[in-house]
Protein backbone atom coordinates (compact mmCIF):
# COMPACT_ATOMS: atom_id res chain seq x y z
CA UNK A 1 0.00 0.00 0.00
CA UNK A 2 1.35 3.43 -0.92
CA UNK A 3 1.62 5.75 2.09
CA UNK A 4 1.33 9.55 2.08
CA UNK A 5 5.02 9.79 3.06
CA UNK A 6 6.08 7.64 0.09
CA UNK A 7 3.99 9.80 -2.27
CA UNK A 8 5.72 12.90 -0.90
CA UNK A 9 9.18 11.36 -1.39
CA UNK A 10 8.28 10.22 -4.89
CA UNK A 11 6.84 13.67 -5.73
CA UNK A 12 10.08 15.33 -4.63
CA UNK A 13 11.93 13.30 -7.26
CA UNK A 14 9.56 14.14 -10.12
CA UNK A 15 11.15 16.07 -12.96
CA UNK A 16 8.79 18.19 -15.01
CA UNK A 17 9.07 18.13 -18.78
CA UNK A 18 10.50 21.23 -20.48
CA UNK A 19 7.98 23.81 -21.72
CA UNK A 20 8.18 26.31 -24.56
CA UNK A 21 7.65 29.97 -23.60
CA UNK A 22 6.25 32.75 -25.81
CA UNK A 23 9.76 33.77 -26.94
CA UNK A 24 10.40 30.31 -28.36
CA UNK A 25 13.04 29.35 -25.77
CA UNK A 26 12.72 26.30 -23.55
CA UNK A 27 12.78 26.49 -19.78
CA UNK A 28 15.24 24.34 -17.89
CA UNK A 29 13.87 21.01 -16.60
CA UNK A 30 12.11 21.83 -13.35
CA UNK A 31 12.27 19.77 -10.16
CA UNK A 32 9.84 19.85 -7.26
CA UNK A 33 11.71 20.03 -3.98
CA UNK A 34 10.37 19.93 -0.42
CA UNK A 35 12.19 22.90 1.09
CA UNK A 36 12.26 23.84 4.80
CA UNK A 37 9.58 26.49 5.17
CA UNK A 38 11.95 28.50 7.40
CA UNK A 39 14.24 29.05 4.41
CA UNK A 40 11.43 30.37 2.20
CA UNK A 41 10.65 34.10 2.45
CA UNK A 42 8.10 36.41 0.77
CA UNK A 43 9.35 38.83 -1.88
CA UNK A 44 9.31 42.40 -0.44
CA UNK A 45 8.70 43.67 -3.99
CA UNK A 46 5.63 41.44 -4.43
CA UNK A 47 2.83 43.64 -5.92
CA UNK A 48 0.12 41.84 -3.92
CA UNK A 49 -0.30 43.44 -0.50
CA UNK A 50 -3.68 42.18 0.79
CA UNK A 51 -4.85 38.67 1.68
CA UNK A 52 -8.36 37.63 2.76
CA UNK A 53 -7.88 36.21 6.26
CA UNK A 54 -11.01 34.04 6.14
CA UNK A 55 -10.07 32.44 2.79
CA UNK A 56 -6.49 32.02 4.04
CA UNK A 57 -7.77 30.09 7.06
CA UNK A 58 -9.92 27.87 4.81
CA UNK A 59 -6.90 27.06 2.63
CA UNK A 60 -4.91 26.30 5.78
CA UNK A 61 -7.50 23.70 6.86
CA UNK A 62 -7.36 22.12 3.40
CA UNK A 63 -3.54 21.95 3.56
CA UNK A 64 -3.69 20.28 6.99
CA UNK A 65 -5.83 17.51 5.48
CA UNK A 66 -4.49 17.15 1.95
CA UNK A 67 -1.14 18.96 1.87
CA UNK A 68 -0.06 21.55 -0.73
CA UNK A 69 -1.42 20.15 -4.00
CA UNK A 70 0.36 22.66 -6.27
CA UNK A 71 4.01 23.59 -5.58
CA UNK A 72 4.98 27.23 -5.19
CA UNK A 73 7.66 28.83 -7.39
CA UNK A 74 10.78 30.31 -5.78
CA UNK A 75 14.19 31.69 -6.77
CA UNK A 76 17.49 31.23 -4.93
CA UNK A 77 18.82 34.28 -3.08
CA UNK A 78 21.88 33.54 -0.93
CA UNK A 79 20.92 30.93 1.65
CA UNK A 80 17.21 31.62 1.26
CA UNK A 81 14.52 31.08 -1.35
CA UNK A 82 12.37 34.09 -2.38
CA UNK A 83 8.76 33.41 -3.40
CA UNK A 84 7.89 34.26 -7.00
CA UNK A 85 4.41 32.68 -7.10
CA UNK A 86 2.39 31.11 -4.30
CA UNK A 87 2.68 33.43 -1.29
CA UNK A 88 -0.90 32.61 -0.31
CA UNK A 89 -0.09 28.85 -0.20
CA UNK A 90 3.06 29.69 1.78
CA UNK A 91 1.11 31.73 4.36
CA UNK A 92 -1.59 29.05 4.66
CA UNK A 93 1.11 26.34 5.13
CA UNK A 94 2.63 28.31 7.99
CA UNK A 95 -0.82 28.64 9.57
CA UNK A 96 -1.23 24.87 9.18
CA UNK A 97 2.06 24.31 11.05
CA UNK A 98 3.91 22.79 8.09
CA UNK A 99 7.72 22.63 8.34
CA UNK A 100 8.32 22.00 4.62
CA UNK A 101 6.65 23.15 1.42
CA UNK A 102 6.88 21.77 -2.16
CA UNK A 103 8.73 24.25 -4.40
CA UNK A 104 9.90 24.67 -7.96
CA UNK A 105 13.21 26.54 -7.99
CA UNK A 106 13.61 28.82 -11.01
CA UNK A 107 16.20 31.32 -12.24
CA UNK A 108 14.86 34.75 -13.26
CA UNK A 109 16.10 38.14 -14.29
CA UNK A 110 14.87 40.74 -11.74
CA UNK A 111 12.39 42.45 -14.13
CA UNK A 112 11.04 39.06 -15.24
CA UNK A 113 10.26 38.13 -11.64
CA UNK A 114 8.03 41.13 -11.12
CA UNK A 115 6.25 40.67 -14.43
CA UNK A 116 5.55 36.99 -13.70
CA UNK A 117 4.22 37.91 -10.22
CA UNK A 118 2.00 40.62 -11.63
CA UNK A 119 0.45 38.45 -14.34
CA UNK A 120 -0.03 35.54 -11.91
CA UNK A 121 -1.72 37.81 -9.35
CA UNK A 122 -3.94 39.53 -11.92
CA UNK A 123 -5.38 36.19 -13.00
CA UNK A 124 -6.80 35.62 -9.51
CA UNK A 125 -10.47 36.30 -8.81
CA UNK A 126 -10.10 38.18 -5.50
CA UNK A 127 -7.52 40.79 -6.53
CA UNK A 128 -7.97 44.17 -4.82
CA UNK A 129 -8.94 46.78 -7.51
CA UNK A 130 -6.34 49.47 -6.70
CA UNK A 131 -3.53 46.89 -6.51
CA UNK A 132 -4.80 45.48 -9.80
CA UNK A 133 -4.76 48.99 -11.30
CA UNK A 134 -1.17 49.66 -10.15
CA UNK A 135 -0.04 46.29 -11.50
CA UNK A 136 -1.64 46.91 -14.91
CA UNK A 137 -0.06 50.37 -14.97
CA UNK A 138 3.34 48.71 -14.49
CA UNK A 139 2.68 46.34 -17.41
CA UNK A 140 1.55 49.28 -19.59
CA UNK A 141 5.13 50.59 -19.57
CA UNK A 142 6.04 47.56 -21.68
CA UNK A 143 2.80 46.48 -23.37
CA UNK A 144 -0.11 48.23 -25.11
CA UNK A 145 -3.53 47.94 -23.37
CA UNK A 146 -4.81 45.54 -26.03
CA UNK A 147 -1.79 43.24 -25.45
CA UNK A 148 -2.33 43.32 -21.67
CA UNK A 149 -6.00 42.45 -22.25
CA UNK A 150 -5.00 39.39 -24.28
CA UNK A 151 -2.48 38.21 -21.68
CA UNK A 152 -4.99 38.52 -18.83
CA UNK A 153 -8.10 37.40 -20.70
CA UNK A 154 -9.79 40.73 -20.02
CA UNK A 155 -11.53 43.26 -22.30
CA UNK A 156 -9.64 46.22 -23.69
CA UNK A 157 -12.07 48.57 -21.93
CA UNK A 158 -11.50 46.86 -18.56
CA UNK A 159 -7.75 47.43 -18.91
CA UNK A 160 -8.24 51.09 -19.86
CA UNK A 161 -10.49 51.67 -16.85
CA UNK A 162 -7.96 50.08 -14.51
CA UNK A 163 -5.19 52.20 -16.05
CA UNK A 164 -7.28 55.28 -15.29
CA UNK A 165 -7.93 54.02 -11.74
CA UNK A 166 -4.16 53.77 -11.21
CA UNK A 167 -4.06 57.57 -11.42
CA UNK A 168 -6.16 57.88 -8.25
CA UNK A 169 -4.29 59.55 -5.38
CA UNK A 170 -3.69 57.51 -2.21
CA UNK A 171 -6.32 59.44 -0.24
CA UNK A 172 -9.07 58.19 -2.57
CA UNK A 173 -7.54 54.72 -3.07
CA UNK A 174 -8.09 54.20 0.65
CA UNK A 175 -11.86 54.62 0.16
CA UNK A 176 -11.86 52.15 -2.76
CA UNK A 177 -9.95 49.56 -0.69
CA UNK A 178 -12.33 49.74 2.26
CA UNK A 179 -15.39 49.52 0.00
CA UNK A 180 -16.78 53.01 0.62
CA UNK A 181 -16.01 54.19 -2.91
CA UNK A 182 -17.15 52.26 -5.98
CA UNK A 183 -14.66 51.52 -8.76
CA UNK A 184 -16.70 53.53 -11.28
CA UNK A 185 -16.67 56.57 -9.00
CA UNK A 186 -12.94 56.11 -8.44
CA UNK A 187 -12.40 56.09 -12.21
CA UNK A 188 -14.44 59.30 -12.45
CA UNK A 189 -12.23 61.03 -9.86
CA UNK A 190 -9.07 59.70 -11.55
CA UNK A 191 -9.98 61.66 -14.67
CA UNK A 192 -8.59 64.75 -12.94
CA UNK A 193 -5.01 65.74 -12.15
CA UNK A 194 -3.52 64.78 -8.75
CA UNK A 195 -3.74 68.45 -7.68
CA UNK A 196 -7.44 68.61 -8.59
CA UNK A 197 -8.07 65.29 -6.81
CA UNK A 198 -6.38 66.62 -3.68
CA UNK A 199 -8.64 69.68 -3.75
CA UNK A 200 -11.69 67.41 -4.10
CA UNK A 201 -10.47 65.30 -1.17
CA UNK A 202 -9.94 68.34 1.06
CA UNK A 203 -13.30 69.83 0.06
CA UNK A 204 -15.07 66.59 0.98
CA UNK A 205 -13.52 66.42 4.47
CA UNK A 206 -12.69 63.35 6.53
CA UNK A 207 -15.98 61.50 5.99
CA UNK A 208 -16.50 59.94 2.56
CA UNK A 209 -19.49 61.40 0.71
CA UNK A 210 -20.28 59.79 -2.66
CA UNK A 211 -23.00 62.31 -3.54
CA UNK A 212 -20.66 65.24 -2.96
CA UNK A 213 -17.92 63.63 -5.08
CA UNK A 214 -20.41 62.92 -7.87
CA UNK A 215 -21.46 66.58 -7.84
CA UNK A 216 -17.82 67.67 -8.08
CA UNK A 217 -17.26 65.36 -11.06
CA UNK A 218 -20.41 66.63 -12.79
CA UNK A 219 -19.35 70.23 -12.18
CA UNK A 220 -16.00 69.61 -13.85
CA UNK A 221 -16.99 67.36 -16.75
CA UNK A 222 -19.09 68.24 -19.77
CA UNK A 223 -21.40 66.15 -21.92
CA UNK A 224 -20.09 66.78 -25.44
CA UNK A 225 -23.39 65.63 -26.92
CA UNK A 226 -24.93 68.79 -25.43
CA UNK A 227 -22.13 71.14 -26.47
CA UNK A 228 -23.08 74.43 -28.16
CA UNK A 229 -20.40 73.89 -30.81
CA UNK A 230 -19.51 71.25 -33.40
CA UNK A 231 -17.32 68.76 -31.50
CA UNK A 232 -15.75 67.58 -34.77
CA UNK A 233 -14.64 71.11 -35.73
CA UNK A 234 -10.81 71.26 -35.81
CA UNK A 235 -10.69 75.01 -36.52
CA UNK A 236 -12.78 76.46 -33.67
CA UNK A 237 -9.70 76.45 -31.41
CA UNK A 238 -6.91 75.19 -33.71
CA UNK A 239 -4.47 74.33 -30.91
CA UNK A 240 -7.07 72.10 -29.26
CA UNK A 241 -8.27 70.46 -32.46
CA UNK A 242 -11.33 68.22 -32.65
CA UNK A 243 -13.04 66.96 -29.49
CA UNK A 244 -13.73 63.66 -31.25
CA UNK A 245 -10.01 62.84 -31.38
CA UNK A 246 -9.00 64.58 -28.12
CA UNK A 247 -7.31 62.43 -25.41
CA UNK A 248 -9.37 64.31 -22.78
CA UNK A 249 -12.56 62.95 -24.36
CA UNK A 250 -13.58 60.09 -22.04
CA UNK A 251 -14.70 58.05 -25.07
CA UNK A 252 -11.02 57.82 -26.05
CA UNK A 253 -10.04 56.52 -22.60
CA UNK A 254 -12.35 53.50 -22.60
CA UNK A 255 -16.09 53.46 -21.94
CA UNK A 256 -15.79 55.33 -18.62
CA UNK A 257 -19.26 56.90 -18.88
CA UNK A 258 -20.95 54.27 -21.05
CA UNK A 259 -20.53 52.83 -24.54
CA UNK A 260 -19.16 55.58 -26.81
CA UNK A 261 -20.26 58.35 -24.41
CA UNK A 262 -18.32 61.54 -25.20
CA UNK A 263 -17.50 63.51 -22.04
CA UNK A 264 -14.93 66.31 -21.86
CA UNK A 265 -12.65 66.10 -18.83
CA UNK A 266 -10.67 69.28 -19.52
CA UNK A 267 -12.89 72.11 -18.31
CA UNK A 268 -10.64 75.00 -19.39
CA UNK A 269 -10.59 73.82 -23.01
CA UNK A 270 -14.34 73.22 -23.06
CA UNK A 271 -15.07 76.71 -21.68
CA UNK A 272 -12.71 78.25 -24.26
CA UNK A 273 -14.51 76.51 -27.11
CA UNK A 274 -17.89 77.41 -25.68
CA UNK A 275 -16.94 81.10 -25.42
CA UNK A 276 -15.44 81.13 -28.92
CA UNK A 277 -18.58 79.54 -30.35
CA UNK A 278 -20.70 82.23 -28.67
CA UNK A 279 -18.54 85.00 -30.17
CA UNK A 280 -18.96 83.34 -33.57
CA UNK A 281 -22.74 83.24 -32.99
CA UNK A 282 -22.74 86.98 -32.22
CA UNK A 283 -20.79 87.74 -35.41
CA UNK A 284 -23.11 85.54 -37.48
CA UNK A 285 -26.30 87.22 -36.19
CA UNK A 286 -24.84 90.73 -36.67
CA UNK A 287 -23.73 89.93 -40.21
CA UNK A 288 -27.04 88.34 -41.21
CA UNK A 289 -29.20 90.84 -39.25
CA UNK A 290 -30.82 88.12 -37.15
CA UNK A 291 -32.42 88.80 -33.74
CA UNK A 292 -30.42 87.12 -30.94
CA UNK A 293 -32.62 86.32 -27.93
CA UNK A 294 -31.22 85.07 -24.59
CA UNK A 295 -33.49 82.65 -22.69
CA UNK A 296 -33.85 85.08 -19.76
CA UNK A 297 -37.03 86.26 -18.10
CA UNK A 298 -37.11 89.76 -16.63
CA UNK A 299 -37.67 88.18 -13.24
CA UNK A 300 -34.14 86.65 -13.41
CA UNK A 301 -32.45 89.50 -15.27
CA UNK A 302 -30.67 90.84 -12.17
CA UNK A 303 -28.70 87.64 -11.59
CA UNK A 304 -24.97 88.24 -12.04
CA UNK A 305 -24.51 85.64 -14.80
CA UNK A 306 -27.47 87.01 -16.74
CA UNK A 307 -26.19 90.56 -16.29
CA UNK A 308 -22.92 89.53 -17.95
CA UNK A 309 -24.76 88.14 -20.97
CA UNK A 310 -26.94 91.24 -21.30
CA UNK A 311 -23.89 93.50 -20.98
CA UNK A 312 -22.00 91.51 -23.64
CA UNK A 313 -24.89 91.83 -26.08
CA UNK A 314 -25.15 95.56 -25.47
CA UNK A 315 -21.40 96.03 -26.03
CA UNK A 316 -21.78 94.32 -29.38
CA UNK A 317 -24.47 96.80 -30.44
CA UNK A 318 -27.55 94.64 -29.87
CA UNK A 319 -30.85 96.02 -28.71
CA UNK A 320 -31.56 93.47 -25.98
CA UNK A 321 -34.88 91.66 -25.98
CA UNK A 322 -35.71 89.15 -23.26
CA UNK A 323 -38.25 86.34 -23.45
CA UNK A 324 -40.94 88.65 -22.03
CA UNK A 325 -40.40 91.06 -24.94
CA UNK A 326 -40.91 88.63 -27.82
CA UNK A 327 -43.11 85.92 -29.24
CA UNK A 328 -41.21 82.87 -30.52
CA UNK A 329 -42.38 80.26 -32.99
CA UNK A 330 -40.23 77.18 -33.71
CA UNK A 331 -40.52 74.63 -36.47
CA UNK A 332 -42.93 72.04 -35.00
CA UNK A 333 -41.80 68.43 -34.76
CA UNK A 334 -44.16 65.77 -36.09
CA UNK A 335 -45.12 63.40 -33.24
CA UNK A 336 -44.55 59.63 -33.48
CA UNK A 337 -45.90 56.70 -31.47
CA UNK A 338 -42.34 56.03 -30.23
CA UNK A 339 -42.08 59.59 -28.88
CA UNK A 340 -45.49 59.29 -27.23
CA UNK A 341 -44.47 56.03 -25.52
CA UNK A 342 -41.34 57.69 -24.12
CA UNK A 343 -43.33 60.72 -22.94
CA UNK A 344 -45.87 58.54 -21.10
CA UNK A 345 -43.52 55.71 -20.08
CA UNK A 346 -44.29 56.18 -16.39
CA UNK A 347 -48.06 55.95 -16.91
CA UNK A 348 -49.91 52.67 -17.15
CA UNK A 349 -51.42 53.47 -20.55
CA UNK A 350 -52.95 50.88 -22.88
CA UNK A 351 -52.20 50.85 -26.61
CA UNK A 352 -55.56 52.54 -27.29
CA UNK A 353 -54.80 55.32 -24.79
CA UNK A 354 -51.39 55.89 -26.36
CA UNK A 355 -53.02 56.02 -29.81
CA UNK A 356 -55.47 58.63 -28.51
CA UNK A 357 -52.58 60.74 -27.17
CA UNK A 358 -50.88 60.47 -30.57
CA UNK A 359 -54.05 61.60 -32.39
CA UNK A 360 -54.35 64.64 -30.11
CA UNK A 361 -50.65 65.46 -30.54
CA UNK A 362 -51.04 65.19 -34.34
CA UNK A 363 -53.93 67.68 -34.31
CA UNK A 364 -51.79 70.13 -32.32
CA UNK A 365 -48.92 69.58 -34.75
CA UNK A 366 -51.05 70.29 -37.81
CA UNK A 367 -52.35 73.52 -36.26
CA UNK A 368 -48.80 74.55 -35.26
CA UNK A 369 -47.60 73.83 -38.81
CA UNK A 370 -50.24 76.17 -40.27
CA UNK A 371 -49.11 78.90 -37.86
CA UNK A 372 -45.42 78.26 -38.65
CA UNK A 373 -45.95 78.46 -42.42
CA UNK A 374 -47.60 81.88 -42.11
CA UNK A 375 -45.17 83.51 -39.64
CA UNK A 376 -43.61 85.97 -42.09
CA UNK A 377 -47.05 87.24 -43.08
CA UNK A 378 -47.66 88.04 -39.40
CA UNK A 379 -44.56 90.17 -38.78
CA UNK A 380 -42.12 87.48 -37.60
CA UNK A 381 -38.45 87.64 -38.57
CA UNK A 382 -35.52 85.23 -38.39
CA UNK A 383 -34.06 84.82 -34.92
CA UNK A 384 -31.82 82.64 -32.77
CA UNK A 385 -32.67 81.76 -29.17
CA UNK A 386 -29.76 80.72 -26.91
CA UNK A 387 -29.30 79.46 -23.35
CA UNK A 388 -27.33 81.99 -21.26
CA UNK A 389 -25.21 79.31 -19.53
CA UNK A 390 -24.59 76.55 -22.09
CA UNK A 391 -24.91 78.80 -25.22
CA UNK A 392 -26.89 76.02 -26.88
CA UNK A 393 -29.01 77.69 -29.53
CA UNK A 394 -31.76 77.04 -32.03
CA UNK A 395 -33.24 78.89 -34.98
CA UNK A 396 -36.76 80.27 -34.68
CA UNK A 397 -39.03 83.00 -35.94
CA UNK A 398 -39.29 85.97 -33.56
CA UNK A 399 -41.68 88.89 -33.21
CA UNK A 400 -41.21 91.80 -30.80
CA UNK A 401 -44.36 92.28 -28.71
CA UNK A 402 -45.84 95.75 -29.15
CA UNK A 403 -46.21 97.67 -25.89
CA UNK A 404 -47.62 101.01 -24.85
CA UNK A 405 -45.50 104.16 -25.03
CA UNK A 406 -44.96 104.05 -21.27
CA UNK A 407 -43.83 100.44 -21.41
CA UNK A 408 -40.45 100.45 -23.11
CA UNK A 409 -39.27 97.25 -24.77
CA UNK A 410 -35.67 98.19 -24.09
CA UNK A 411 -33.81 96.64 -21.22
CA UNK A 412 -33.20 98.82 -18.15
CA UNK A 413 -30.88 98.08 -15.24
CA UNK A 414 -32.65 96.05 -12.56
CA UNK A 415 -33.55 97.70 -9.27
CA UNK A 416 -30.95 95.70 -7.34
CA UNK A 417 -28.16 97.22 -9.48
CA UNK A 418 -29.19 100.87 -8.98
CA UNK A 419 -27.98 103.14 -6.21
CA UNK A 420 -30.47 104.17 -3.54
CA UNK A 421 -30.22 107.83 -4.60
CA UNK A 422 -31.30 106.94 -8.15
CA UNK A 423 -34.51 105.22 -6.99
CA UNK A 424 -37.95 106.66 -6.37
CA UNK A 425 -39.25 106.63 -2.74
CA UNK A 426 -41.38 103.58 -3.60
CA UNK A 427 -38.37 101.80 -5.08
CA UNK A 428 -36.24 102.71 -2.06
CA UNK A 429 -38.77 101.00 0.23
CA UNK A 430 -38.60 97.89 -1.98
CA UNK A 431 -34.79 97.90 -1.83
CA UNK A 432 -34.79 98.31 1.97
CA UNK A 433 -37.20 95.39 2.42
CA UNK A 434 -35.23 93.20 0.00
CA UNK A 435 -31.99 93.92 1.87
CA UNK A 436 -33.66 93.00 5.17
CA UNK A 437 -34.88 89.70 3.71
CA UNK A 438 -31.34 88.96 2.54
CA UNK A 439 -29.86 89.85 5.96
CA UNK A 440 -32.33 87.51 7.69
CA UNK A 441 -31.42 84.74 5.26
CA UNK A 442 -27.70 85.16 6.00
CA UNK A 443 -28.37 85.23 9.77
CA UNK A 444 -30.48 82.06 9.50
CA UNK A 445 -27.64 80.35 7.62
CA UNK A 446 -25.15 81.24 10.37
CA UNK A 447 -27.57 80.24 13.14
CA UNK A 448 -28.22 76.85 11.54
CA UNK A 449 -24.52 76.19 10.94
CA UNK A 450 -23.70 77.05 14.56
CA UNK A 451 -26.42 74.71 15.88
CA UNK A 452 -25.24 71.82 13.69
CA UNK A 453 -21.60 72.26 14.71
CA UNK A 454 -22.63 72.35 18.38
CA UNK A 455 -24.63 69.08 18.02
CA UNK A 456 -21.74 67.37 16.20
CA UNK A 457 -19.52 68.09 19.19
CA UNK A 458 -21.99 66.46 21.61
CA UNK A 459 -22.61 62.76 22.28
CA UNK A 460 -25.84 62.83 20.26
CA UNK A 461 -24.88 59.94 17.96
CA UNK A 462 -24.40 57.62 20.95
CA UNK A 463 -27.83 58.32 22.52
CA UNK A 464 -29.46 54.95 23.26
CA UNK A 465 -33.10 56.09 23.18
CA UNK A 466 -35.41 54.86 20.42
CA UNK A 467 -35.68 57.30 17.52
CA UNK A 468 -38.33 59.97 18.11
CA UNK A 469 -41.02 60.75 15.53
CA UNK A 470 -39.23 64.03 14.72
CA UNK A 471 -35.99 62.14 14.08
CA UNK A 472 -37.76 59.64 11.82
CA UNK A 473 -39.46 62.54 10.01
CA UNK A 474 -36.08 64.27 9.56
CA UNK A 475 -34.43 61.11 8.27
CA UNK A 476 -37.36 60.35 5.93
CA UNK A 477 -37.29 63.83 4.37
CA UNK A 478 -33.49 63.67 4.14
CA UNK A 479 -33.70 60.35 2.27
CA UNK A 480 -36.46 61.69 0.02
CA UNK A 481 -34.70 64.96 -0.89
CA UNK A 482 -31.15 63.68 -1.27
CA UNK A 483 -31.50 60.12 -2.56
CA UNK A 484 -34.78 59.70 -4.48
CA UNK A 485 -34.56 60.89 -8.10
CA UNK A 486 -37.42 62.81 -9.70
CA UNK A 487 -38.83 59.86 -11.65
CA UNK A 488 -38.87 57.65 -8.54
CA UNK A 489 -40.47 60.47 -6.55
CA UNK A 490 -43.36 60.48 -9.02
CA UNK A 491 -43.50 56.67 -9.33
CA UNK A 492 -43.28 55.61 -5.69
CA UNK A 493 -43.79 58.71 -3.51
CA UNK A 494 -46.08 61.05 -5.47
CA UNK A 495 -48.23 61.80 -2.41
CA UNK A 496 -45.46 61.81 0.18
CA UNK A 497 -45.42 65.52 1.06
CA UNK A 498 -49.02 66.20 0.07
CA UNK A 499 -50.04 69.40 -1.75
CA UNK A 500 -47.33 71.87 -0.73
CA UNK A 501 -48.13 74.48 -3.40
CA UNK A 502 -49.81 76.79 -0.85
CA UNK A 503 -47.53 75.99 2.10
CA UNK A 504 -44.28 77.42 3.34
CA UNK A 505 -41.44 74.92 3.71
CA UNK A 506 -41.93 74.96 7.49
CA UNK A 507 -45.65 74.25 7.05
CA UNK A 508 -44.75 71.48 4.58
CA UNK A 509 -42.62 69.69 7.19
CA UNK A 510 -45.33 70.08 9.83
CA UNK A 511 -47.91 68.69 7.43
CA UNK A 512 -45.66 65.71 6.69
CA UNK A 513 -45.16 65.10 10.43
CA UNK A 514 -48.90 65.32 11.07
CA UNK A 515 -49.60 62.59 8.49
CA UNK A 516 -46.44 60.61 9.22
CA UNK A 517 -46.66 56.84 9.67
CA UNK A 518 -43.87 54.36 10.26
CA UNK A 519 -44.95 52.69 7.01
CA UNK A 520 -43.64 55.77 5.14
CA UNK A 521 -40.31 55.43 6.93
CA UNK A 522 -40.17 51.72 6.10
CA UNK A 523 -41.03 52.38 2.43
CA UNK A 524 -38.17 54.88 2.11
CA UNK A 525 -35.74 52.48 3.79
CA UNK A 526 -36.80 49.68 1.44
CA UNK A 527 -36.37 51.97 -1.55
CA UNK A 528 -32.84 52.82 -0.36
CA UNK A 529 -32.00 49.13 0.15
CA UNK A 530 -32.67 48.47 -3.54
CA UNK A 531 -30.50 51.43 -4.58
CA UNK A 532 -27.47 51.05 -2.30
CA UNK A 533 -26.31 47.63 -3.48
CA UNK A 534 -23.01 47.42 -5.39
CA UNK A 535 -22.54 45.89 -8.84
CA UNK A 536 -19.45 45.09 -10.87
CA UNK A 537 -16.72 43.47 -8.79
CA UNK A 538 -19.01 43.18 -5.75
CA UNK A 539 -21.66 40.48 -5.32
CA UNK A 540 -23.68 38.62 -2.69
CA UNK A 541 -20.67 36.63 -1.48
CA UNK A 542 -17.95 39.25 -1.02
CA UNK A 543 -19.62 42.52 0.04
CA UNK A 544 -21.29 43.27 3.38
CA UNK A 545 -24.02 45.47 1.89
CA UNK A 546 -24.83 42.96 -0.85
CA UNK A 547 -24.81 39.92 1.47
CA UNK A 548 -27.15 41.58 3.97
CA UNK A 549 -29.52 42.72 1.17
CA UNK A 550 -29.54 39.25 -0.42
CA UNK A 551 -30.39 37.65 2.94
CA UNK A 552 -33.12 40.20 3.71
CA UNK A 553 -34.88 39.59 0.38
CA UNK A 554 -35.17 35.83 1.08
CA UNK A 555 -38.13 36.57 3.39
CA UNK A 556 -40.17 38.02 0.52
CA UNK A 557 -38.88 36.45 -2.69
CA UNK A 558 -37.31 33.14 -1.69
CA UNK A 559 -38.86 31.09 -4.52
CA UNK A 560 -38.00 33.65 -7.24
CA UNK A 561 -34.43 33.96 -5.95
CA UNK A 562 -34.18 30.16 -5.83
CA UNK A 563 -35.14 29.93 -9.53
CA UNK A 564 -32.36 32.36 -10.48
CA UNK A 565 -29.90 30.54 -8.21
CA UNK A 566 -30.84 27.24 -9.85
CA UNK A 567 -29.97 28.53 -13.33
CA UNK A 568 -26.53 29.70 -12.19
CA UNK A 569 -25.97 26.55 -10.13
CA UNK A 570 -26.63 24.34 -13.15
CA UNK A 571 -24.13 26.37 -15.20
CA UNK A 572 -21.53 25.99 -12.44
CA UNK A 573 -22.15 22.24 -12.14
CA UNK A 574 -21.65 21.71 -15.86
CA UNK A 575 -18.48 23.79 -15.88
CA UNK A 576 -17.07 22.02 -12.80
CA UNK A 577 -17.88 18.63 -14.33
CA UNK A 578 -15.84 19.52 -17.42
CA UNK A 579 -12.97 20.76 -15.25
CA UNK A 580 -13.10 17.54 -13.22
CA UNK A 581 -12.72 15.51 -16.41
CA UNK A 582 -9.71 17.58 -17.50
CA UNK A 583 -8.08 17.26 -14.09
CA UNK A 584 -8.65 13.48 -14.11
CA UNK A 585 -6.77 13.23 -17.44
CA UNK A 586 -3.89 15.30 -16.04
CA UNK A 587 -3.76 13.24 -12.84
CA UNK A 588 -3.57 10.08 -14.96
CA UNK A 589 -0.57 11.51 -16.83
CA UNK A 590 1.11 12.36 -13.51
CA UNK A 591 0.53 8.81 -12.29
CA UNK A 592 2.06 7.45 -15.48
CA UNK A 593 5.18 9.60 -14.90
CA UNK A 594 5.51 8.22 -11.38
CA UNK A 595 5.45 4.68 -12.68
Amino acid sequence: MTTKASITKKRSRIRVAAKTEGNGKKNEALQIENLPIAKVIPDPMQPRKTFNEMLLQQLSESIKEHGVLQPITVRKSGKEYVIVMGERRYRASKLAGKTTIPCIVRTYENNDVLEVQIIENLQRQDVEPTEEADAIAYLSEKYAPIEIAKRLGRTDNFIRQRLKLAGLIDGFKHFVRNGEMTISLGVGVALFTPEEQQMMLETMGETFNAHQINRMINDQTYDLEKASFDVADKTLVPKAGSCVECPFNAANQGNLFGEGKMVCTKSACFETKKSKSFLNLIEKTKKENILLIPEIRRYWADEESNQLIISQLEKNGFKVYLLDDVEIIENPIEPTIEAIKIEYQHYDYSEDELKAELDEAMQDYEQALITYNSVKDNGFVNGIVFHPETYQHKSAFVKVIEKSKNDSTEYSAPLANRKMADCTPEEQIIKINEREIRKKHIENNKQFEEVVEMIRETDYINIKKTLSVDEMVAFSISLFENNVDYISQQKYFSGLLGDTSKMTRIDGVENFKKNFKKEIFHKLIRYMLTKQVHFGESNHNNNLTNISFYNAMQVYYKSKIAKIEKVYSEKRDKREARLKERIAVLEKKIQELKE
